[in-house]
């Protein structure tokens, strides 16, 4: 009977999108040992405080709802990123937003991150974003240097492109088309409750997942160099301070063969 009812619960558990085998935190909850952080300006124009240098306590680890998290306060402009890099995985993250507002509640999952620091926005590795500011979710960011195709239907007045399974395979990135394709729709929870957000990766192809629905995939992952495209299918993971304070209960990753099918229909 016991065996019968094991057998349940990892169907179940299958079924319901969650790895048999335990997945591996990229946060230790004690400290951001195996992280480096770069603080951006903390004025438009001025210098940045630099890397691994972080008076302003911009990424702690603090004690929320009995669990240990990293808070990222949102106050500058900042990055944090693994010190080593990933390739042909799923990402897990689950966060939600604190109550401290310097902009607006924006952040961001950068991944396929490579480079120098400030190569993006004056701050940020060149890398693809998931983007995590409240109201467009999902979005895909083309940072510094990154390049992908996606499938995208343009806006009527030409200033937008969304993104579309049945849209017209749209270059973005520097000197393309645009450098950010809107999600195609919006699956966030409310203010206060935690957003579950599933990256996958594997080769040149990344889909977003928010709170268990897609809403991006990205194609032909790559860099530009003097103007020539060429293939990007790994780098570092970042996170962003930017404006909005969020607190991150999970970051876990997985190595994988390929993306479940039903996320690619």
């Amino acid at each position: 009977m016991q065996k019968l009812m094991l057998i349940c619960i990892v169907l179940s558990m299958a079924a319901n999108g969650f790895s048999q085998k335990a997945m591996k935190s990229l946060l230790n909850g004690k400290n951001l040992k195996g992280w480096d952080t770069y603080i951006g300006p903390k004025e438009k124009g001025g210098v940045p405080v630099g890397l691994n240098v972080d008076p302003m306590k911009i990424f702690t680890v603090v004690k929320l709802d009995d669990a240990q998290v990293l808070r990222i306060s949102g106050e500058v402009n900042a990055s944090i990123a693994t010190q080593k890099e990933y390739e042909n995985y799923h990402i897990r993250m689950v966060f939600k937003w604190g109550d401290k507002i310097t902009k607006q509640l924006n952040s961001g999952l950068l991944y396929h991150s490579y480079g120098d620091f400030g190569a993006g926005l004056d701050v940020w590795m060149s890398s693809h974003e998931l983007q995590l500011c409240t109201g467009k979710m999902g979005d895909s960011y083309c940072m510094g240097k990154s390049y992908a195709e996606i499938p995208a239907i343009k806006s009527a007045d030409g200033k937008t492109y969304t993104y579309s399974p049945s849209g017209e395979k749209t270059k973005f990135g520097q000197g393309q088309i645009a450098p950010i394709a809107a999600k195609s729709a919006d699956y966030e929870s409310p203010k206060g409750e935690w957003n579950v957000i599933d990256l996958y990766c594997l080769g040149r192809t990344s889909v977003h997942v928010v709170n268990g629905k897609v809403n991006m995939i990205n194609y032909n992952s790559g860099k530009i160099e003097n103007g020539v495209v060429s293939p990007l299918s790994k780098g570092k993971i970042q996170l962003q301070s930017e404006g909005g304070e969020l607190f991150v209960k999970t970051l876990e990753i997985e190595p994988i063969k390929a993306i479940p099918s039903e996320l690619l229909k």
